[in-house]
């Protein structure tokens, strides 16, 4: 029985008792991140996503969902206790325009700006979208043309698109969050995930110290690292910070109904591949606003030639995905840092560590907004039980 932060006692009192202090060396351990996803801003560093004057309204015709029944690996389950087994803290439904389910945890509200973790990744290559849309940043640039104190590095070749579709030589190993000893391990202490050691390099010049171990351009390889460096990028060209690119060119624009917060680490570089905190019914939004086509109402937000991408097939991206993934289906890929599950019928999502997740689902017309705190990093039982939960369930709005 998954349970609050507030049934567990965490950082309550004044001050909390010892062993119920969430501190940033113990954040991201069971059980605590039921309190420390929900309160990010009180451990590290972060920047305002503000939210623009008008706020896109989302309808309602609330049903009761919680017994939806649906089979996965030779097991019944309701939504309920799907919910209840993958630690969710926070569900949202949306079909034909309209709030038809919302659930939250004790300790949780539709004010919550809750960690999007690397849900973080599909926010910031949205904006990335419409910057390419502008003919401000070019996905056949290279990296080096924006960062030109990269040149003579190993990201000499590494085009925008390759850092879109992780299909860069980076050697940034992240298959085992837990592996102290990983570069990706050292790579998010580095940016200040975790506390930093004494003679850590900035993240600047961490990124400029990485080498190679392939060519950019081959298979597709997860590497959050990756999201980071196309930040940079987009920083560079515009000479403005990531937080306030997101709440200029999306958050104001899509209608966002709270603030929302970007963490930063040092020497505030920004934490794109999973520092977003929002509010669960503005990740909503944002699903939905690709649903339609990257419009919000009379508003073109994102250019519609950048959301149909990610509903066109592409071989290419199949055969460089091929093997990443064994719980994707064989026409899966990763494509502008969506993980995308079938794009002719327009099924996509973005992901994120500890059971974070945003689902456009174009053949029900249905967009799943879902916060979640995992006592692990990555779990795959749990993911494939959500997925089968929502897929299930979007088919039977169809």
């Amino acid at each position: 029985m998954a349970k609050s932060w507030i049934e567990l006692g965490l950082m309550t009192g004044s001050p909390p008792a010892p062993d119920k202090i969430v501190t940033l060396k113990n954040y991201d351990r069971e059980p605590n991140q039921r309190w420390s996803f929900l309160n990010m801003r009180e451990l590290i560093p972060s920047a305002l996503v503000a939210r623009g004057e008008t706020k896109s309204v989302l309808p309602r015709n609330e049903r009761d969902l919680k017994g939806f029944g649906f089979t996965h690996d030779g097991h019944s389950y309701t939504l309920a206790e799907m919910m209840d087994e993958t630690y969710v803290d926070g569900l949202m439904v949306i079909h034909d325009g309209e709030v038809i389910f919302e659930h939250y945890v004790e300790g949780m509200t539709e004010s919550t700006r809750h960690i999007a973790q690397s849900v973080s990744k599909s926010v910031v290559a949205t904006v990335a979208g419409i910057l390419i849309g502008r003919g401000e940043l070019r996905t056949d640039a290279m990296v080096t043309d924006y960062l030109t104190e990269l040149r003579g590095t190993s990201w000499d070749g590494c085009s925008i698109q390759n850092l879109l579709d992780m299909r860069t030589g980076t050697a940034f190993d992240e298959t085992d969050y837990e592996d102290a000893d990983s570069e990706s391990f050292r790579g998010f202490r580095i940016l200040g995930w975790l506390e930093r050691l004494a003679d850590d390099p900035w993240p600047h010049e961490y990124i400029a110290q990485l080498p190679n171990a392939a060519e950019h351009g081959g298979k597709f390889e997860y590497r959050s690292i990756l999201t980071d460096v196309l930040a940079w990028c987009m920083e560079r060209v515009t000479s403005r910070h990531l937080a306030e690119l997101v709440a200029t060119e999306l958050w104001a624009p899509m209608g966002a109904a709270y603030d929302a917060d970007f963490l930063v680490g040092p020497a505030s570089f920004a934490m794109a591949s999973g520092g977003f905190c929002l509010t669960l019914g503005d990740l909503a939004r944002f699903g939905l606003m690709h649903l339609n086509n990257g419009a919000v109402g009379d508003t073109q937000v994102v250019p519609s030639s950048w959301v149909e991408g990610l509903r066109t097939h592409d071989e290419t991206l199949v055969d460089a995905f091929s093997g990443a993934a064994a719980t994707h289906p064989t026409d899966a890929f990763y494509h502008n840092q969506w993980w995308i599950r079938d794009a002719r019928a327009g099924i996509y999502s973005g992901y994120g560590i500890n059971g974070q997740q945003v689902l456009v689902h174009q053949p029900s017309r249905t967009v799943v907004a879902k916060f979640s705190s995992w006592p692990r990093p990555w779990i795959d039982e749990s993911a494939a039980l959500c997925d089968a939960g929502l897929l299930a369930l979007c088919d039977s709005l169809a």
